[in-house]
């Protein structure tokens, strides 16, 4: 048995087959760990949906902001974006099977592989959080969107504010913080104080701000976080992390990591399929990663 990390698909079903057959895949014998974004900007979001849907429990799937974003388009509570690619999802037959499928996915998951502690997140954790608070905030999210309230949340789940977190945070506006981080996070203060509206890589950071990942003291320092939606952060070589949106929809690279070693392999070997570019570079910056 293998088990594997993989980056932001973005209905991106060709490149993902392609990575698959690189790593020969077998639902039977091995398990995927998705990190989110499955859906929009490629061109075949249902495709991606109805493959990781059928792969049942070899499939493990996180919610990224398009996943929630898709969500929120199929309750109304949110217009499409114009360079949105959810049609195919949303005039379905099996459109109702899949949304409920995708609304049961986590936002959060820690696994050990031989000896190492993953967290998996699709972009980021707050600095205070440790790992077993960023999970049992993240399950406070889960009930809601897998509960009978999700309509309800969806309309309420949007916006920037509070930027950061207290532990008095209560309703709403306590999900909407763990939503922003887990889900659109990267650049935060120092106490934790979020920045929603750069999307460069970490030398763009605004005034005062640090990527999520180097703020000193972050209570997620002593295990390995996993996570995507970070497309220009580049190449990132630390023990600490593992950053795995590599651009697939942007023209870069659709990327796997095994966790665990195999003959002739290390755990965290890169994996990787090149792709074909399915958005425009210089798409607006509030279109481009939301």
């Amino acid at each position: 048995m293998a088990n594997y990390l993989i980056g932001d698909i973005q209905g991106c079903d060709a490149a993902l087959q392609r990575l698959l057959d690189k790593i020969s895949f077998s639902p039977s014998r091995d398990r995927l760990y998705l990190l989110g974004d499955l859906v929009n900007r490629g061109p075949d979001s249902l495709a991606v949906l109805r493959r990781l849907m059928g792969y049942g429990a070899s499939a493990c799937s996180l919610l990224g902001n398009h996943d929630l974003h898709l969500l929120a388009i199929a309750h109304g509570a949110q217009k499409p974006n114009r360079h949105d690619t959810l049609d195919d999802i949303l005039l379905a037959a099996d459109r109702a099977a899949l949304l409920d499928w995708l609304r049961r996915q986590r936002l959060a998951l820690q696994e050990t592989f031989e000896g190492e502690d993953i967290l998996m997140v699709h972009a980021g954790v707050l600095p205070a959080w440790n790992a077993e608070k960023t999970m049992a905030l993240a399950t406070e999210v889960e009930a809601v969107l897998r509960g009978p309230d999700l309509g309800d949340f969806l309309p309420q789940m949007y916006g920037n504010e509070p930027a950061g977190w207290d532990d008095s945070l209560k309703g709403t506006t306590r999900l909407r913080v763990i939503v922003n981080a887990l889900t659109r996070l990267r650049f935060c203060t120092r106490d934790g104080q979020m920045e929603f509206d750069t999307k460069e890589g970490t030398s763009g950071a605004p005034a005062g701000y640090l990527p999520w990942f180097d703020v000193p003291g972050r209570q997620t320092a002593q295990v390995t976080v996993a996570f995507g939606h970070w497309s220009t952060l580049g190449e990132l070589k630390r023990p600490d992390l593992l950053a795995l949106d590599t651009g697939c929809v942007w023209g870069g690279h659709l990327s796997a990591v095994r966790l665990d070693g195999a003959a002739g392999q290390r755990p965290h070997s890169l994996i990787q399929v090149k792709c074909q570019a399915q958005q425009t570079p210089g798409l607006a910056s509030n279109e481009r990663k939301a």
